[in-house]
């Protein structure tokens, strides 16, 4: 056996021993506990997952919150633009625009029948090709 260093107190009894034994068991396990956890590559591999994982959810979230900003403020600049339009045009062509706006509205099923038979005619000239 080896001799404890000189900085080391010697245990001067048998229960003194035990309790330096028992210490020294609990830190060796500790120790073991710490090199088994370093080696467990599978473990660090997902624990690395779930940290990347979070970190992009936290990212989506903030471009999220950007693009949700930024829509607003574009939303608010396009209807300042079209304000800016419609005060400029002439009476005539504002009450036509606001007649053709409200004839979509109001036959909006048949635009969309209409769009759809133009992508279908569309869609079969190209596969006759």
């Amino acid at each position: 056996m080896t001799q404890p260093p000189h900085d080391e107190q010697t245990a001067s009894s048998t229960e003194e021993l035990r309790e330096q034994v028992e210490e020294t068991r609990k830190e060796l396990g500790q120790t073991v506990e710490a090199l088994a956890a370093k080696t467990d590559v599978k473990a660090r591999a997902q624990e690395k997952a779930a940290d990347v994982r979070a970190q992009a959810q936290e990212r989506a979230a903030d471009v999220k919150a950007q693009a949700v900003a930024k829509a607003g403020e574009l939303r608010a600049k396009a209807s300042d633009v079209a304000h800016q339009v419609q005060e400029r045009l002439p009476d005539p062509v504002c009450q036509k625009a606001a007649e053709g706006a409200r004839t979509a509205r109001d036959n909006h099923r048949v635009l969309l029948a209409v769009a759809a038979g133009a992508v279908l005619a569309w869609m079969a000239y190209r596969r006759g090709k």
